[in-house]
């Protein structure tokens, strides 16, 4: 009988430690390495489970039926557990949870009659892997301090009073768990981290980044390679071979606080149409493969983005230093250049190795003065330099807009917003951000040369990292009809998934409507999340057959990744080589980005809610006019103006007690007033918990009462 097998048997018979198998199949180096090994494949296969150094099976008979999964969410009597591949959900019971934890790795039975016919339903066997670092808060309960966790708030922990770390009730902390019972109210926690304040957005926000383990700080390996680039400038031998294009007027486009900027454009009308430069900073020059930048940039793969802070993909040496296109400094870039005809189509492209100096660093709210004309001449005598360009840039931008609307282009208002903070970083003002005529031409035009890098990769049949979007779900479809119906609007398409020509003249339609947010958000939420692959699969929303990003290496490392592959590519590497060096790569790349999107993503999300929280907190008590955004048997939900959510819970709605929903409208069948999605509603703020990123209404005349 093999090892494996004796363990096997013997773990069977009763739980065991390591120290019990060494003894009993080890004796020296040798076998104790076996040993070992063949523990770690039977966890592996999850034959046998560990838990705190104890090794045990699972119910005979059950394991071979069991799925392997991840906790995703944890309520206060229920669970869901996600499937490895991520093909769907299974709901766990309370007591069926074991204790698990999210982030848990666990053995997930399905249940043969499930509560909910048609639905999944499991018990976890076992906890396969344990994450036992949480961020929450500190509260006072009982006269004790408890562990409330972020993410199943309504469940706290005992914090052994040996590991309190200095907490204090209200504190936004990172805890360790350090010993687990068979029931969550059973486990004991330490304190390992203290952010401050759980009032304090920005407190909340570190959290955030700390829960995800996303750092501020670079490993020392990675700061010793940056200090290297450290006021770093472009040498004469690092010139030779480039396209020399110094002597155009090549001028970047961004935000005013903007430090780290990788494109820049020049444009020329010729007289058959435009010639149109994208120039990108040349990031793969600097940053090697297989180096401990490399490492670090691939492990991140975005920087991260929340209210007026950024945690860089790429140390600031390079990312505000030689690899940012600063005015008036050589700079080596990846050029793509493009000859379109009079009507905006593009004809023809190339890309090249180039050094280029930005004559000015431009700024979208004064490009915008500058198109509309009102520009003082302070401004007029800072852009003199590119200023012929603009005109060109304007007519181009107008021909591609329709060239978009013409393939179906659709159209959709993001409702992104602008927090304003003070000089303690608290927010003070919620805006929503308004997209403005330069902000839509480098838009453009940076969608231009990402076009033509994945219509190069793919011609050429070379392993590379696409941007794909696919059509929407059934499932998501669903909703959609369902959304539409509700609004009563025509939801026939000509084909099972509906074109996006068709889901453009719903928006155009619903312009100017009391459903107009409804229906672009509802839209928004219905389309499938776009994300990384290695095969050319196109995209739905932008109606691109190819598609790729390769316009902000400083910030996405799929960028970086393609500029390391085009590199290659243009030094004339042939296709078997390519494939060789790059299959692999293409495809680790195009999963780790698109996993830490989706994280990045979630975390500026719930960021962005903690701050508009605090903004809520400044205005308690004052009465505003929003609109009905989402409407359930609980209650409303409201957004204000300005972009801030809150709900309003039924029972502030009505004496009765009874409210009726229709999927848009929720109705008082006792008093015949009724409440639709899309009105305008008049509410007031009367709780804010920045701490969780929600904000509590009231309708403003029960106030008034």
């Amino acid at each position: 009988m093999a090892i494996r097998d004796k363990i096997e048997h013997e773990i069977q018979q009763q739980p065991c430690t390591v120290k019990h198998l060494k003894e009993k199949f080890g004796g020296d180096r040798g076998a104790d390495r076996k040993v070992m090994e063949a523990l770690d494949e039977l966890v592996r296969g999850a034959v046998v489970c560990q838990r705190q150094g104890v090794f045990f099976t699972v119910r005979s008979g059950r394991a071979d039926k069991a799925l392997v999964c991840k906790l995703v969410k944890l309520g206060k009597n229920f669970g869901f557990a996600m499937l490895e591949d991520e093909s769907g959900d299974i709901f766990i019971p309370g007591r069926m949870l074991r204790g698990a934890m999210p982030g848990d790795k666990v053995l997930v039975e399905k249940l043969a009659h499930p509560r909910v016919e048609g639905s999944d339903e499991g018990e976890i066997l076992a906890v396969l892997e344990e994450k036992n670092n949480l961020v929450g808060t500190v509260r006072r309960i009982d006269g004790k301090l408890a562990f409330v966790p972020d993410e199943c708030p309504a469940m706290s922990m005992t914090i052994q009073r040996d590991c309190e770390g200095g907490a204090r009730d209200g504190d936004k902390v990172a805890v360790e768990i350090l010993s687990r019972g068979a029931r969550h109210e059973n486990h004991r926690v330490g304190v390992a981290m203290r952010f401050g304040s759980a009032d304090e957005a920005k407190r909340c926000a570190k959290a955030l980044l700390y829960a995800q383990d996303i750092r501020s700080r670079f490993p020392d390996k990675v700061r010793e390679e940056a200090k290297k680039l450290e006021n770093a400038s472009v040498s004469e031998a690092e010139i030779q071979g480039r396209m020399d294009l110094r002597t155009l007027p090549i001028f970047t486009i961004d935000s005013a606080e903007t430090k780290d900027i990788d494109d820049a454009i020049n444009l020329k009308r010729t007289s058959d149409g435009f010639e149109l430069g994208v120039h990108i900073a040349d990031v793969s020059h600097y940053v090697k493969a297989g180096s401990e930048l490399d490492n670090e940039a691939f492990n991140r793969a975005t920087s991260v983005y929340y209210a007026d802070q950024v945690v860089p993909m790429l140390p600031k040496q390079l990312s505000n230093g030689i690899c940012s296109l600063n005015e008036k400094e050589l700079r080596l870039a990846f050029s793509c250049l493009m000859h379109l005809n009079d009507k905006g189509e593009l004809v023809d492209y190339k890309f090249v190795k180039s050094v280029i100096r930005s004559r000015v660093k431009g700024v979208y709210t004064e490009i915008n003065a500058l198109l509309a004309g009102t520009a003082d001449t302070e401004l007029r005598y800072k852009y003199a330099d590119v200023a012929e360009q603009l005109p060109a840039m304007k007519e181009l931008y107008g021909l591609r807009a329709l060239l978009r609307k013409q393939r179906g282009c659709m159209e959709i208002e993001s409702g992104e917003v602008k927090l304003i903070l003070d000089e303690d970083g608290r927010c003070i003002d919620v805006k929503k951000r308004v997209q403005g005529e330069s902000e839509a031409m480098i838009e453009e035009f940076m969608l231009l040369a990402n076009q033509c890098a994945a219509h190069f990769a793919r011609t050429k049949q070379i392993p590379f990292v696409y941007r794909v979007h696919e059509e929407p779900s059934s499932e998501k479809l669903e909703r959609l009809h369902t959304l539409l119906q509700a609004c009563g609007i025509n939801d026939h398409f000509a084909g099972p998934v509906p074109t996006t020509k068709e889901l453009s003249a719903i928006l155009d339609g619903a312009r100017g409507t009391a459903y107009e947010k409804i229906i672009h958000t509802g839209l928004l939420r219905c389309m499938s999340k776009a994300g990384y692959q290695p095969e050319p699969k196109g995209h739905y929303g932008l109606v691109l057959k190819d598609y790729a990003h390769f316009t902000s290496p400083i910030r996405r490392y799929p960028d970086l990744a393609i500029h390391r592959i085009l590199s290659d590519q243009l030094k004339g590497t042939g296709k078997e080589m390519m494939a060789l060096r790059y299959t692999d790569f293409a495809e680790r790349a195009s999963k780790q980005a698109s996993e830490r999107e989706i994280i990045a993503m979630q975390i500026e999300r719930k960021a962005e809610d903690c701050y508009k929280a605090e903004y809520a907190r400044r205005h308690l008590g004052e009465c505003y006019e929003g609109t009905i955004s989402g409407v359930t048997q609980r209650g409303l939900f409201v957004e204000l103006d300005n972009g801030v959510e809150g709900f309003v819970p039924a029972a502030s709605l009505t004496a009765t007690g009874t409210l009726l929903t229709e999927g848009i409208r929720l109705s008082d069948p006792v008093s015949g007033k009724d409440w639709n999605l899309g009105d305008r509603m008049m509410i007031t703020i009367v709780r804010s918990d920045v701490n969780l990123g929600k904000v509590d209404f009231e309708p403003a005349q029960t106030k008034a009462n």
